[in-house]
C-alpha cells in the first residue's frame, strides 16, 4: 500500500505534468502553516529556475490543472509561489478504510527481509542491574520489535560480560576468603561440587568489596588479572568457579529483565566468542594486517580522511589476554557464520564510540563481513536527575534498576488508588506495573536516544502531556465506548468509515494516514523516538475528536457506526504502536 504522503505527491505530480512542468516538482510536504493549509507544495519555486518563468505563475497553471482533483478539495496559489492545499474527505475514507482492512494497516514488508542482529543489554555478570542498564534495554528491545514488525528477521542479543576482569575479581576474594576451596587445589582431579559456593546475595556484596580492594591494593589487582587469564585459559578450578557465577547470576538477570518486559532471543556472552579467537588471530597475522607493537598485537586503523587521531586498535594484550575488541571481532566473526547477519546495531554509551569505530574498521579490513554489511552503533545519552547529573539514589550510590522499577511502581499505585477508590488492591497493583513500565519506557524512548534526557518521576508518571501513561488513559477511554458498544451485541470491527464531518474527525483520520511513512522511518533510522511522537500526536487528535463528538448518542445509526469503526482502528494503531516500543495498556485505570 502506498504511503499516503506519496499518493498526495503523486497527485500534485500530475498537475505538474499536465501544465508542462516536471512532475518530480509535486513534493508534498505538511504544511507549517496549518491555520491556512493540511499541506503544502514548494516546487513552483524550484521550477522558476528551471523554467525562467515567475513561480507564481507555475502555482497558478498548476492549481487550475487540480481544480478538478479527486485527491484535493482546495489547490491554492499564493506568493511569491507557494501551493497550499486541503484534502478531500472522501479521499481521506477511502485510504483510512483500505488501512483497516489491510494487514499491518498497509505497511509495506521489504522484497529482500534482512537478518539483523541487535546487541543490547550488555550486563555485567554477577553485578546487579543497575540505571546505566536502563537505556540499552529498552531502547534495543524496542529496534528489534520495530525491525521485526516490519518485516526483518531480527535476533536480539544480550552480549553478556562474563569474560572480564570481574570475574577473576570474584575468584581472587573466594580464594582470599576461602582458601581450602577445591577450585584452588591445582593437583585435584575429582569431579567438582554442583552447588556453588557462593549465592547471588553473596556477589552482590563480594564483587563490590574485591573491586574497592583491587583499586588500593595493586598486587590484589594483579592477582585479579591473573585470575582473569586463568578462566580465559579454561584451567579447570578457574572455570568450574566461572561456570558457578554463570549459573547464580543469569536467573537474576532474567527475572528482572523481564520486569521490564525485555526478551532476548540469544544469551550469549564474550565467552562464547573464544572459539573463533586463534583462527581470526593468525588469519590477521599471516596477511600482515596484526603485528606486534610493545609486545602487544595490534592492528592500525586510522585513514586519511579522518579528523581526529585514531589510535591501532589492540587485538591481543602483552600476556595473550583477550580485549573487548577481540571478543566483539569474534563475535561479529560467529554471527556472520552462524547467524548469517546482514546488519548488526549496537546499543553502546556514546563514550564507547572510538570502540566501535576501531572494531568496524578490523571487521571490514579483516574480510570479516562482507562489503555490504551494515555494522551500526547507536550511542545513547546519560539519564541524569533533575540535578542535571547522572542519576543517582539520595546517598549519591548508583540506584539498582529493581529500586528504581519500585519507585514507580509505588508512585502509580498511589495515584491510582487516589483516583479509583473502588478499585480492589490486586488489580491496582497490576495496573499499576502496567502503566508505570509505560511511564519508565516511554519517558525514555521519546527522547532521541543520542540525547542525555532528565529523569522526572513526577513528568514520567503524570496523566497529562506527553507521557505514558497519558497515551494508555487513551487507548483505556477508547476500550470503554467500544465495550460499552459491544454489550448491547454490536460488532463495531466491521464497521467502515463515512467522510469526516468535523475538522478534528478528519485531522484524526489524518495522523491515522501517517503511520506507514512513520514505522518506516523508525525501522530505517532505529529510531523508536519517532513512534513516541507519532503516538502523542494521534493521541491528540482522538482526544480532540472525543470531546467534541458525541459518539454513542448519535442518533443517526450510519454516523455512529462510521464513528467506532474510526475508534477500532485508532485503538488498534495505538495498540500496534506500544507493543513495539515495548508496553501494553490495562483494561481499565
Amino acid at each position: 500500500m502506498k504511503k499516503f504522503l506519496d499518493c498526495i505527491s503523486e497527485e500534485m505530480g500530475r498537475g505538474f505534468e499536465a501544465a508542462g512542468y516536471d512532475p518530480k516538482l509535486g513534493r508534498v510536504t505538511l504544511s507549517n502553516r496549518p491555520d491556512l493549509c493540511e499541506y503544502q507544495c514548494n516546487g513552483a519555486m524550484a521550477g522558476a529556475k528551471l523554467y525562467h518563468k515567475a513561480p507564481i505563475m507555475i502555482a497558478g497553471d498548476v492549481a487550475a490543472k487540480l481544480a478538478e482533483s479527486p485527491v484535493f478539495s482546495q489547490v491554492q496559489a499564493a506568493a511569491p509561489g507557494f501551493l497550499n492545499l486541503k484534502l478531500r474527505e472522501s479521499f481521506i475514507r477511502e485510504y483510512v478504510n483500505a488501512m483497516a482492512a489491510e494487514e499491518k494497516f498497509g505497511l509495506n514488508m521489504p522484497e529482500t527481509p534482512k537478518t539483523i542482529v541487535v546487541d543490547y543489554g550488555g550486563a555485567n555478570v554477577a553485578k546487579p542491574l543497575h540505571v546505566g542498564h536502563l537505556r540499552p534495554a529498552i531502547i534495543g528491545e524496542s529496534i528489534k520489535r520495530i525491525c521485526r514488525y516490519c518485516g526483518h528477521h531480527v535476533i536480539g542479543d544480550v552480549h553478556l560480560g562474563d569474560w572480564g576482569t570481574q570475574m577473576g575479581l570474584i575468584c581472587t576474594e573466594l580464594k582470599e576468603r576461602h582458601p581450602e576451596l577445591v577450585y584452588f587445589d591445582e593437583d585435584y582431579t575429582g569431579e567438582y561440587p554442583k552447588e556453588a559456593p557462593f549465592t547471588v546475595s553473596d556477589l552482590g556484596e563480594i564483587y563490590p568489596t574485591a573491586s574497592a580492594r583491587s583499586k588500593a591494593d595493586p598486587a590484589y589487582r594483579q592477582a585479579a588479572l591473573e585470575a582473569t587469564l586463568k578462566i580465559q585459559r579454561g584451567e579447570r578450578g578457574y572455570h568450574a568457579l566461572w561456570k558457578h557465577i554463570m549459573d547464580v547470576s543469569l536467573p537474576d538477570l532474567k527475572k528482572v529483565y523481564g520486569s521490564l518486559e525485555v526478551y532476548f532471543d540469544l544469551w550469549k556472552g564474550e565467552s562464547d566468542a573464544k572459539p573463533f579467537i586463534p583462527e581470526m588471530v593468525e588469519a590477521m597475522k599471516a596477511s600482515g594486517l596484526a603485528y606486534e607493537s610493545d609486545g602487544a598485537l595490534v592492528v592500525d586503523v586510522k585513514e586519511e580522511t579522518d579528523s581526529r587521531e585514531i589510535p591501532p586498535c589492540i587485538i591481543l594484550k602483552s600476556d595473550g589476554a583477550a580485549l573487548y575488541a577481540t571478543t566483539d571481532l569474534a563475535t561479529i566473526k560467529d554471527r556472520m557464520e552462524n547467524l548469517h547477519a546482514d546488519s548488526i546495531i549496537y546499543l553502546a554509551d556514546k563514550r564507547q564510540e572510538m570502540h566501535f569505530q576501531q572494531v568496524f574498521r578490523v571487521a571490514r579490513k579483516a574480510g570479516i563481513v562482507k562489503p555490504e554489511t551494515q555494522l551500526r552503533h547507536i550511542p545513547f545519552g546519560t539519564m541524569n536527575g533533575k540535578d542535571g547529573k547522572p542519576f543517582k539514589t539520595r546517598d549519591g550510590g548508583v540506584m539498582r534498576l529493581e529500586e528504581l522499577i519500585g519507585d514507580i511502581d509505588r508512585e502509580m499505585l498511589r495515584k491510582i488508588l487516589e483516583s479509583r477508590h473502588e478499585i480492589r488492591e490486586e488489580e491496582a497493583k497490576e495496573t499499576a506495573r502496567v502503566v508505570g513500565l509505560s511511564a519508565l519506557k516511554y519517558g525514555d524512548l521519546s527522547n532521541q536516544a543520542s540525547k542525555d534526557y532528565i529523569f522526572d518521576v513526577d513528568r514520567f508518571t503524570s496523566f497529562e502531556g506527553d507521557t505514558g501513561p497519558y497515551i494508555l488513559y487513551t487507548i483505556v477511554r477508547i476500550k470503554s465506548i467500544l465495550n460499552k458498544y459491544e454489550k448491547s451485541g454490536g460488532s463495531p470491527e466491521d464497521f467502515a468509515v463515512l467522510d469526516a464531518v468535523n475538522a478534528s474527525e478528519k485531522e484524526l483520520m489524518m495522523q491515522l494516514c501517517g503511520f506507514g511513512a512513520m514505522m518506516e522511518a523508525a525501522c530505517e533510522e532505529a529510531a523508536p523516538h519517532k513512534v513516541c511522537a507519532f503516538l502523542y500526536d494521534l493521541a491528540n487528535a482522538f482526544n480532540k475528536f472525543y470531546h467534541e463528538t458525541k459518539i454513542l448518542t448519535e442518533e443517526d445509526r450510519a454516523q455512529r457506526e462510521s464513528w467506532l469503526g474510526l475508534l477500532c482502528l485508532t485503538r488498534r494503531v495505538l495498540e500496534t504502536c506500544i507493543g513495539v516500543l515495548g508496553f501494553s495498556a490495562p483494561e481499565r485505570m
